[in-house]
This record gives C-alpha cells, sequence and structure tokens, in this order.
C-alpha cells in the first residue's frame, strides 16, 4: 500500500497508524446508487468498472462486462467522487475506453493527493478465459500519467471447485516483471486471493524486484 494513500486519509482524520488493513474499500460502484451508498457511507477507496456505451454515444461508463449500458457515466461519476474525500480505483476491461476516461480523469488529477487507481489485467493468467487488455498500448496510455498514479497491473484468472488449480507461474511473474520494470509508476499487483498458496515463492520474488511496488 502506498504511504501517500494512506497519509491522505490521515490528513483527513479519517484513519489513523500505518496498517492498509483499516482501509475499507467498496467494490462494483457502478450505478447512481451504489455511488450515493458509498459516498455516505463509511469506505475510504471506491471501486468501479469502466467500459465504452454499446449504443450511441458512445463514451465512458460505469459497467462490468457483459454490461453495455449504466444509469450513470464516468463524467457523472467524476463529478460526484470530487465533491468528496473518497479515493478512487477504476477497472477497465476494454482498451478503448482508457483514453477517453484518462480525459475525463485530468480534474481529479489535478489534485495531487487524492489516492486514484488505475487497475487492468494485462497479462494471461492461471486459468484465465478473458482476453486481456493489450498491455503495451495500455501501458504507454497511462504512464503519461501523473507520476503519484498508482497502477494495478493483473492477471486474468479462472477457479474451478473441487480441482486442483494451478497457481501463478514463474512465467507470469517474470513476464509481470518485464512489463513493468521499467514503469516510473507505483505498481501494485491485484491477486486472486485462493491461489496464493501455491503461488507464495513467485509472487514474493515479483514484490522483491523494485522499491515502487507496492
Amino acid at each position: 500500500m502506498c504511504d501517500r494513500t494512506l497519509q491522505f486519509f490521515r490528513s483527513w482524520g479519517l484513519l489513523t497508524g500505518s496498517d492498509a488493513a483499516q482501509l475499507m474499500w467498496s467494490h462494483g460502484v457502478n450505478s447512481r446508487n451504489t455511488l450515493a451508498q458509498a459516498l455516505t457511507g463509511p469506505c475510504h477507496m471506491i471501486e468501479a468498472d469502466v467500459t465504452i456505451r454499446g449504443h450511441d454515444p458512445k463514451e465512458p461508463i460505469m459497467a462490468h462486462p457483459p454490461h453495455t449500458d449504466s444509469d450513470i457515466t464516468l463524467k457523472e461519476w467524476l463529478e460526484e467522487v470530487t465533491t468528496n474525500n473518497k479515493g478512487i480505483k477504476l477497472d477497465f476491461k476494454r482498451l478503448e475506453a482508457v483514453s477517453p476516461s484518462l480525459a475525463l480523469l485530468e480534474h481529479m488529477l489535478a489534485e495531487p493527493d487524492r489516492p486514484v487507481w488505475i487497475n487492468a489485467d494485462i497479462l494471461s493468467g492461471p486459468g484465465g478465459q478473458a482476453r486481456p487488455v493489450e498491455s503495451e498500448v495500455f501501458l504507454s496510455v497511462v504512464t503519461a500519467l501523473h507520476p503519484q498514479t498508482i497502477l494495478s497491473l493483473g492477471w486474468t484468472t479462472g477457479w474451478s471447485a473441487g480441482t486442483n488449480n494451478p497457481g501463478y507461474s514463474w512465467d507470469m511473474v517474470h513476464m509481470m516483471e518485464d512489463k513493468c520494470g521499467k514503469l516510473k509508476h507505483p505498481v501494485t499487483f491485484p491477486v486472486r486471493a485462493a491461489l496464493l498458496p501455491q503461488s507464495f515463492s513467485q509472487l514474493s520474488w515479483l514484490l522483491q524486484q523494485s522499491d515502487r511496488v507496492l
């Protein structure tokens, strides 16, 4: 966890100490109703999914695939969030949503202390069936963001109950290190918790490769 993220909430008196486990999250905040609940609730960070509307006007909206419509656009979502002291994490499943979304983020990113996390699965991981976001294009766009923006870079994964699910392989973590080794931004790796026991050595190695890894 980035010290700046924790410091932001400490500065507002919303957090004490330096234990990232104290942070509370609201996930899947992709509608007006769930956003209103998150903004008035106790969470520190709001996570939501961004995609492009499936019909005109084609613009960034808050929805998780396979949904292609929403009752709130990213622009409207950000306007609501900027009136509050929450941090945000935006999860991108489609590359076409990234550039127009980052243009809308410009105002929020003018507040350098507010935690802004940008997430995408850029590599195929254990059991992953979904197509990852094209890593080279995604990274070329997001690395133009404010240097304090946190890049959350993951793998597509899957899980089958009652079977022996493989963990993150050495090839997977080596490829991720190759992708993010030269990045200037802080980086974090979202992983499937159920796969941690069989991936401990690989993920521990990855975390040790840079002092920018959170």
